[in-house]
């Protein structure tokens, strides 16, 4: 029998040792090295299959190389999911053989939405087998009925070893496999506990071997860290297709599903679910959600057509600037990147002169989405100047634009888009750079008709976008 070898494992990076220290050469993390040892059976040392038949999903087409003339292309049907947002986020729905990593905070709603698809599958004739090892059956069926959830023909076991699952996936060959969650599994061949970045990586990686063998596609829950993370080392999202996270505000209903990696579509589309007493429901219509509770005549609230992915969005941004009393003065920013603020701040009183450096200086955007694409900056930039005027915007009014640091207004893509997102809505004028109006007007070319009831007012730089939003008086 070989002797067993021990090594020192950092649980934040995975870096392995051959020796204890206090810290960790690799990421600098103290008191994170952990003693694993592994002891490898004689028959996978000999370079056979272990025990458990994982040979690599090469092993099923033979594993010898060929010409990539000589590849033949698949249709690759994908599998939906029978709910709208989640196939949007995954780009048309499950890939065979893809495996997608589910993440979020405790109690968002991963699991929620993982039995609501494997109930929706399974009603379709679909074989979804969904392996617990944190909740009873007892509770998984409990959490159905109080979703009304269709999961009598849903294959549930619980389980926490690796061996058993491939054992029973190799015997079922599920259409579907469900594991919630990847830090309760474990494996014989590491003695380590689970959730330790050696078992991690270990069992992730023989998950995701073994659905791509049998084209089977598979949904990994995972838990995040106090940092917001998902737990376990980065090679963990590195080793899957897809990472899906669910974010989401304190005391509110409503959760956004973001692509955070995706090989098989976009990354920049987004989900949007409402937490109800029967799950999480797809919002129709994520716009009028974000405007439901809009303040009438407000200083410093400005709707902002985005675009996520192929969807434009309508969201609100509130600014509020007030007087410094004690220190020095301070900026705050929720939904979208402070450093950004701080650029469009000095604009404001470099190129326009209004003096509002000097004061406190607060962004939000409601509803709880992360703005990240610059044609946010002109909507930003007339909510703090709303907000230092103490001017309200015109209420049907929508505004949308890069900002330069010379003060001009830049275009922007998919201007047509946000203009006829603004109409669907009610919203009648749109201030936005004056360089997008030939590519609307080639847009509306045999539809003049799209955009009949709204007017689109191009302007050229800031001062211009603040007269025209009546923040400053005209020359």
């Amino acid at each position: 029998m070989a002797k067993p070898k021990s090594v020192y494992v950092c649980q934040q990076c995975g870096y392995e040792a051959a020796k204890w220290a206090g810290k960790c050469s690799a990421c600098g993390e103290w008191n994170a090295l952990v003693e694993e040892v592994r002891q490898k059976n004689s028959a996978k040392a000999k370079g056979s299959p272990s025990s458990t038949g994982r040979a690599g999903y090469g092993a099923a087409g033979g594993g010898e190389p060929v010409p990539m003339s000589s590849v033949a292309m698949e249709a690759g049907d994908r599998l939906l999911a029978e709910n709208e947002e989640l196939d949007r986020v995954l780009g048309g729905g499950f890939v065979a053989g893809g495996v997608v990593l589910l993440g979020g905070d405790p109690g968002i709603g991963k699991s929620t939405l993982s039995l609501q698809v494997a109930g929706m599958l399974a009603c379709r004739g679909l074989k979804v087998l969904y392996v617990s090892g944190e909740e009873s059956l007892g509770q998984l069926k409990m959490r159905g009925e109080r979703l009304h959830v269709d999961v009598s023909d849903v294959l549930v076991v619980g389980e926490t070893s690796l061996e058993r699952v491939e054992a029973l996936v190799q015997k079922h060959s599920p259409d579907l496999l469900v594991v919630d969650s990847i830090q309760t599994m474990a494996t014989e061949e590491l003695t380590s506990s689970p959730g330790s970045v050696a078992q991690l990586r270990e069992v992730t990686g023989s998950i995701t071997q073994l659905g791509k063998g049998l084209g089977m596609p598979t949904i990994l829950i995972g838990h995040v860290t106090k940092e917001g993370a998902i737990a376990g080392p980065k090679v963990l999202e590195h080793m899957v297709d897809t990472v899906l996270y669910f974010e989401g505000q304190a005391g509110m209903n409503y959760r956004i599903l973001r692509a955070v990696k995706n090989r098989y579509g976009s990354t920049n589309e987004i989900g949007v679910f409402e937490m109800r007493g029967d799950g999480l429901n797809a919002v129709e219509n994520p716009s009028a959600m974000f405007l439901a509770e809009r303040p009438v005549g407000a200083p410093g609230s400005v709707v902002v057509p985005i675009v996520e992915g192929t969807r434009p969005l309508l969201v609100e941004v509130q600014a509020l600037v007030s007087a410094t009393k004690f220190g020095p003065p301070r900026v705050t920013a929720v939904g979208m990147d402070q450093n950004r603020v701080l650029l469009l701040l000095n604009i404001l009183e470099k190129r326009a002169g209004l003096k509002i450096t000097d004061h406190d200086v607060f962004i939000n955007v409601a509803g709880g989405v992360k703005v990240a694409e610059p044609a946010a900056d002109l909507g930003v930039a007339l909510a703090m100047a709303s907000s230092f005027k103490n001017r309200p915007l015109p209420q049907d009014t929508v505004c949308f634009g890069e900002m330069g640091l010379t003060g001009e207004v830049r275009a922007v893509s998919r201007a047509a888009g946000r203009l006829m997102e603004a109409q669907k809505l009610g919203f009648r004028r749109a201030i936005a750079p004056r360089s997008n109006t030939a590519g609307v007007e080639t847009f509306l070319e045999g539809n003049e008709e799209a955009l009949s009831e709204l007017r689109y007012e191009g302007v050229r730089d800031l001062g211009q976008a603040l007269r025209a939003a009546k923040l400053i008086d005209s020359a």
